[in-house]
This record gives C-alpha cells, sequence and structure tokens, in this order.
C-alpha cells in the first residue's frame, strides 16, 4: 500500500522537475563519488531500453497507420521534407558564416583515433551506403536500428495490408501499437533515474576541464547551434504558420531537448519525440513516419559541427577561403549531414570529407577528428539535442500549416 502511495506521488510530480532533480543528484553524486562506476548503471539501462522498443515502435506505427487506410499525408509530407532539408543548409550556411566572423585556430597535436577504415571517402560513399541501408532485410533493420530500412519495409507492408487485410487484422495492428506506445510511456517515466546515471557517468569520466582547453571551439559550436535553434528555426516556423513559434520552440525544448542531450541518441529519443507529438495533439499518422525520418535526415545539429570544424582546419592552415567555395562547403556539409546518423562516430567522421574540399590532407583531417571527439561530450549532446528537438518542431509545423494558413 505505501509502495502504491509512492508510486502515485511519483507519477503527479511534473516530468521536467523530475529531470532537474536528476540532473542534481548526478553532478553532486560525480562530486562526491568520482570512481563508482555503477552509479551510472541506470544510464545505460535507460538509454538501451529506449534503442530497444524504438525500432519496433516505429516498425508498427508506420504499419497500423498505412493499413488502416489512411491517405492525408499529401502536403504535409512534403513540408516537412522541405523543412528538413532547408533547415539543414540553413544551419551550414550560419556556421559557415559565424567561423568567418569568429576565426578558431587548433593546437593540431591531438592524438588521431582509430577510425581510419570506417571513413567515407566522399559524397558517392554516403549514397551509397543510405541507399544500401534502405534496402538491407527488414529483421536485421530491426535489430540494429536502421531506421532507413525500417521505415522502407514498413511503408511498403502497410501499403500492402492496406489493400489485402481483413478488420481484424487491421484492428490486431492497432492494439499492438497502442501496446508499444504504452511500454514507451513505461520507460520515459523513469528518465529521471537515466539521467542520473548519464549525468554521473559524463562529468565522472571526462571531468570540467573540457569546458576550458577548447572552450573558443565549444562556445563557437554551442553559439551556432543556439542560434539555429533560437533564430533560424523560429523564423521558418513564422513563415509556415503566421504564428509566434517560440511556445513551441520552447516546449520542444523543455520536453525533448533536454533528454536527447543527455541521452545523445535520435534514435533512443525517438519514443520521447512520439509522447511529446501526442500531447501537441499531432496526427499520429503524420509523426509516426515524420519522426523516424527527421532521425535520419534532419541533422542541422550535424551541418553545424562539420562546417564549424572544417572552417578551423581552414584558418588554422592559412588557407584562402572564397565566398562560392564556402558556399559550397555549406551545400556539401548539408547533405553530409545527412548521412552522419548512418556512419560509425556520426558528424565527425565525415570532417575529412568536408576538409578534402580545400585540398586538406588525410592526416591533418584526421587530427581535426581527434579535436571533435575530445570536444564531443558537449559537442555531440546539443547536436543530438538540436536534432531531434527540431524532428517534433517541423512535424508539428507540417501539421498546423493547413489550419493555420489556407
Amino acid at each position: 500500500m505505501e509502495f502504491k502511495y509512492l508510486a502515485e506521488k511519483y507519477n503527479n510530480i511534473n516530468i521536467v522537475v523530475k529531470i532537474i532533480i536528476g540532473i542534481i543528484l548526478g553532478i553532486v553524486a560525480a562530486a562526491m563519488f568520482p570512481a563508482k562506476p555503477w552509479f551510472g548503471i541506470p544510464g545505460g539501462l535507460f538509454v538501451g531500453a529506449l534503442k530497444a522498443i524504438a525500432p519496433m515502435l516505429v516498425f508498427i506505427l508506420v504499419i497500423s497507420s498505412l493499413a488502416n487506410g489512411v491517405k492525408k499525408h499529401d502536403d504535409r509530407f512534403r513540408i516537412v521534407i522541405f523543412l528538413y532539408v532547408i533547415s539543414t543548409l540553413i544551419a551550414a550556411f550560419c556556421s559557415v558564416v559565424a567561423s568567418f566572423l569568429f576565426p578558431i585556430d587548433l593546437a593540431l597535436n591531438t592524438q588521431i583515433a582509430d577510425t581510419q577504415a570506417i571513413l567515407p571517402h566522399g559524397v558517392g560513399d554516403i549514397i551509397h551506403g543510405l541507399l544500401v541501408k534502405i534496402v538491407i532485410n527488414p529483421l536485421s533493420s530491426l535489430s540494429e536500428g536502421n531506421y532507413l530500412g525500417i521505415l522502407f519495409w514498413s511503408i511498403i507492408s502497410g501499403i500492402a495490408l492496406r489493400d489485402i487485410a481483413a478488420d481484424n487484422t487491421k484492428n490486431m495492428l492497432n492494439d499492438f501499437a497502442k501496446c508499444t506506445s504504452k511500454v514507451v510511456s513505461w520507460i520515459i517515466n523513469f528518465a529521471p533515474f537515466g539521467i542520473f546515471g548519464l549525468v554521473y557517468s559524463a562529468i565522472s569520466t571526462n571531468g570540467t576541464e573540457i569546458f576550458i582547453t577548447y572552450g573558443k571551439l565549444l562556445l563557437l559550436l554551442v553559439g551556432c547551434m543556439l542560434f539555429v535553434y533560437f533564430v533560424a528555426n523560429p523564423i521558418l516556423i513564422f513563415v509556415f504558420t503566421r504564428r509566434n513559434p517560440y511556445p513551441l520552440i520552447f516546449r520542444c525544448f523543455k520536453d525533448s531537448g533536454i533528454t536527447a542531450f543527455f541521452t545523445r541518441s535520435s534514435a533512443a529519443n525517438i519514443p520521447v519525440n512520439m509522447a511529446l507529438c501526442e500531447k501537441l495533439g499531432l496526427d499520429k499518422d503524420l509523426y509516426a513516419v515524420s519522426i523516424p525520418l527527421g532521425a535520419t535526415i534532419n541533422m542541422g545539429g550535424a551541418a553545424v559541427t562539420i562546417s564549424v570544424m572544417t572552417m578551423a582546419a581552414v584558418h588554422t592552415l592559412g588557407i584562402p577561403v572564397p565566398f562560392s567555395l564556402a558556399v559550397l562547403l555549406s551545400i556539401l556539409s548539408a547533405f553530409a549531414a545527412c548521412g552522419a546518423s548512418g556512419v560509425a562516430g556520426g558528424s565527425l567522421l565525415l570532417i575529412p570529407m568536408a576538409c578534402s574540399l580545400f585540398g586538406i590532407s588525410n592526416d591533418v583531417a584526421m587530427h581535426v577528428v581527434g579535436v571533435g571527439f575530445i570536444v564531443g561530450v558537449i559537442q555531440d549532446s546539443l547536436e543530438t539535442a538540436l536534432n531531434s528537438s527540431s524532428d517534433v518542431i517541423f512535424s508539428a509545423v507540417a501539421d498546423f500549416h493547413k489550419k493555420f494558413v489556407e
């Protein structure tokens, strides 16, 4: 009886308040008990549970949506894809401009990470990798969290079932979708414990020295990402909705961005984003597809990282950069960013490809990647927060567009 009472009290506390408490306790625990790795176990369990349920959630929701004959995506779906692409381009261009205004010199003497074998060698490699991932065995896609493959096979299966499935089958798919969503809500309810473990692990492992050693580079990366989120994205929202964008911006930052910052995984944040879309009253038939798609191609944060790190290398080596080449870097960074989720190590391993645009050798570029791994504790967290929370923002804009404008 007492346990039930405590559970009810816990559930009645606002999730954001619980997460803030988890963050504070994680910082305190890391300061008082820096060598107790078991404190970080809840973080690993939380991220592992989210990553495990996310592929199944996406697969079932998409199939259920399409199998039940929904044909309402039309313009909204085109709008959300356009927003994903244009926002990534804007993020890359803003980062290049900021790098001109605030040039950064790097001390390129960092130990190079052993990642040479998995580096992409050009845009063609990225395109080939993305196409191959689309048609991988669906069971392999589910087990490996390959969302391009999951989306492809779930869309194909859903369309096929729409024409041949009996009503009982469609009802069963709906029940499975509700069941999976319920499991997700249970996992998210334990987010404060997971955040506690993640904060403890991050601070106890890396310390606070990272804020000092590469402070200027971090400030530029963080500044660009915050500018994209709080300035560039709101402009896009206003253009498409003619409404004040900041209530949506702050809501997504609070309910999606904070969790994504600590999980550092767009895939793990898919269930969180799905739950937020439901709270916002969005059409499930839209966000069931747009959210996992955004986790794959909406990569504004990755575009910022690639552009800033490449321009830092350029400034360090004293290479002159004409405006036309800077624009080309923006386009290349935006396009490469869309493939970041499919490359081990994420956006950092796409830096050598962007550096090759300026004739920078692979050895030097790998030194830049090494620097990126050092600041990655902050850079990757904020990059994921920007990418993942923007998925909800643009899904909402696409869903609200007809209501507010047309």
